[in-house]
Order: structure tokens, then C-alpha cells, then sequence
């Protein structure tokens, strides 16, 4: 199967529609699949449902998709360093999950293994377990979460071969994993393609089974907290 595509947009075509439900990796502005969503914004696809830990900062990352008012509901975890994403909120314009990071990444992996739900202590006793099944094993109670699929993951990795077998760098590998394998099709972007044989299969992070379409790219990486040390 060709995977290799030239461009971002040309990746993405024939997948997009409105109204679908996008799993994106990433985690603040590290590891984020930022050339796919550059795409997506040109594309102009609407209300759409978007799992990932963060929304990015304002005019970067996934906040572009939400200047641009191209997504209807976020499934987060953190608000925090993008106004946008608040002010859209607060002002009922934009629907909002909230779900533990642990949570959303088992949700994630669960619905990459075919596991319909499973059951957690976190959130238990909160806002999060409403209106949520509640079971007590050895004397504790754990709610229901659901399994996570999404009509297509984004995803951002460091190297992979021309069979899709990526390699994620440090911590950039983040959420792109268990992003990638809950998307009924996955599009991965990465910095550098390689002939099949040239990884170490002991290296690779994401097998090229869950990977249908790869594209090759520059990118920004931006610091999105910029700290140094003084004097």
C-alpha cells in the first residue's frame, strides 16, 4: 500500500468531512502534528469534534481551528495558555469534555485495542463521574469511562519508514501514540522518511500497521513557556 503522500493536504483528501470527530496528538505546543492542522484550517472543514489534551495557544497549533470557529466541541484535559479557547467557552460558542489526561489517554489506547470501556477511580466523587455507571471493586468505587474512536487521528513523529513505522522523539511522543492507533484512519507527519529496514524494530514506537497515509515536513517548534535562567 502507498502511503507516502506529497503534502499535508493531499494526505488529508477524500478524509475530511464535516461534523467528524479528530483525534490529535501532542501535548501544549510538543509533538503537536501542526502541518495537518495548517491543512485542515485551508480546507475549511466545520464543526468539528476534537479529542486532544490541550487546544494549543492562541494562533498556533489547534487555536487556529478555533479562531477560525472550525471546532464545535474540544475533548480536554487543559484550557490553560490559550484565551481564545476560554473565551469561547465561558461564552457558550464552543462545547466542552473535560477529562482527566490519564483518562483521555486510556480512553485513547482503549479504543485503539477495541476496548469498548473500562472503569477508574479517577474522578470518582466529582463533577467528572455524572451521570456516569458507578461499580465497587474490593470496596472501591470506579466509574465507566468509555473507549475513544475517532474518524481520523494527526499525528506528529520524529522518523519513519516508508511502511508507516514511525519513531517519536523524547517527549514529543506524548499523546501521538494512543492517538494514533483510536483513529479509523491515521495521518502522520514527520521530519524525515527512511526506506523500509533503515529503523531498529526495538525503536519503533507506533507500528506502520496503524498508519495509512505519512507525509514528510518542516516545522516550526515553537517553546510555548520560554524560561531562562537569569544572569
Amino acid at each position: 500500500m502507498h502511503k507516502v503522500y506529497d503534502s499535508a493536504a493531499a494526505a488529508l483528501d477524500g478524509v475530511l468531512k464535516d461534523g467528524m470527530t479528530i483525534a490529535a496528538g501532542g501535548f501544549g505546543l510538543c509533538g503537536i502534528p501542526e502541518l495537518l492542522i495548517a491543512a485542515i484550517h485551508e480546507a475549511g472543514t466545520r464543526n468539528l469534534t476534537i479529542a486532544s489534551n490541550n487546544c494549543g495557544v492562541d494562533g498556533f497549533g489547534l487555536g487556529i481551528l478555533l479562531d477560525s470557529k472550525q471546532i464545535k466541541k474540544m475533548i480536554s484535559s487543559y484550557v490553560g495558555e490559550n484565551a481564545e479557547f476560554m473565551r469561547q467557552y465561558l461564552s457558550g460558542e464552543l462545547e466542552l469534555e473535560f477529562n482527566p489526561q490519564g483518562t483521555l489517554a486510556e480512553r485513547m489506547r482503549a479504543g485503539g485495542a477495541g476496548i469498548p470501556g473500562f472503569y477508574t477511580r479517577t474522578g470518582v466523587g466529582t463533577v467528572i463521574a455524572d451521570g456516569k455507571e458507578v461499580k465497587s471493586f474490593d470496596g472501591e468505587d470506579y466509574i465507566l469511562e468509555r473507549g475513544l474512536v475517532a474518524d481520523l487521528a494527526i499525528v506528529k513523529g520524529w522518523k519513519a519508514d516508508t511502511s508507516g513505522n514511525v519513531v517519536f522523539r523524547k517527549t514529543a511522543r506524548n499523546f501521538n501514540v494512543p492517538a494514533a492507533t483510536c483513529g479509523r484512519v491515521c495521518v502522520v507527519e514527520v521530519e524525515e522518511i527512511v526506506p523500509v529496514g533503515s529503523l531498529d524494530p526495538d525503536a519503533i514506537h507506533l507500528p506502520g500497521i496503524y498508519v495509512h497515509r505519512l507525509i514528510q515536513g518542516q516545522h516550526e517548534k515553537r517553546i510555548e513557556q520560554r524560561t531562562v535562567r537569569k544572569g
